[in-house]
C-alpha cells in the first residue's frame, strides 16, 4: 500500500519507545494496515521530555505522513497535521497607541520677585550643592581616585 506523502490520516498508536511513537494507519478498510513512525521531535509544538505525556498506547491520533524511504519506512508527523487541520489564530494586538514625545518642561517655580531674600538664598544653595555633588562624582570617576583618610 503508498501512502501519499503529505496526506493526513486517522491512525493508532500500536507502541511507544523514548525516540518516538509508532502509528498504524489503514487507508480503505480492505487492506492492511501500514504502520509508521512519529519522531519524538514531530509530537508536539512544546518541548517534549516524555512522549508519554503526550500519546498513549491505543490513542487515536490524526497523522500527516512526511516522508517514505527508500527502505518502506514510513515517517509521520502529529504536530504538522494538526497545523494543517486548524492554523494557529495569530493572537490580536492592541494598536499601539503613540507615545508622547519628551519636552522638557522647566520646573514651575515661584517667580524671583514673589520670594523673600531667604527663600532665594535657599533655592540658591541647594542648586549650587547640586551641582558640587554632581562635579565631585564626575571628577572621582575620571581619575579614579579616592579620597584618603588618615
Amino acid at each position: 500500500m503508498a501512502l501519499e506523502t503529505g496526506a493526513i490520516y486517522e491512525g493508532i498508536v500500536k507502541s511507544i519507545t523514548q525516540y518516538g511513537a509508532f502509528v498504524e494507519v489503514r487507508t480503505a478498510e480492505d487492506e492492511k494496515p501500514v504502520t509508521g513512525m512519529v519522531h519524538i521531535s514531530e509530537v508536539a509544538n512544546a518541548f517534549v521530555r516524555d512522549i508519554r505525556d503526550f500519546l498513549n498506547e491505543g490513542d487515536s491520533v490524526r497523522v500527516k505522513v512526511i516522508g517514505v524511504n527508500p527502505q518502506g519506512k514510513i515517517s509521520m508527523s502529529v504536530k504538522q497535521a494538526v497545523e494543517t487541520e486548524a492554523p494557529a489564530e495569530q493572537p490580536r494586538r492592541r494598536p499601539r497607541s503613540q507615545p508622547k514625545p519628551l519636552i522638557y518642561e522647566p520646573k514651575r517655580s515661584v517667580p524671583q520677585s514673589e520670594m523673600s531674600f531667604e527663600d532665594k538664598l535657599l533655592h540658591f544653595k541647594q542648586a549650587s550643592e547640586e551641582k558640587i555633588c554632581d562635579l565631585r562624582r564626575g571628577s572621582e570617576r575620571r581619575s579614579g581616585s579616592r579620597s584618603r583618610r588618615s
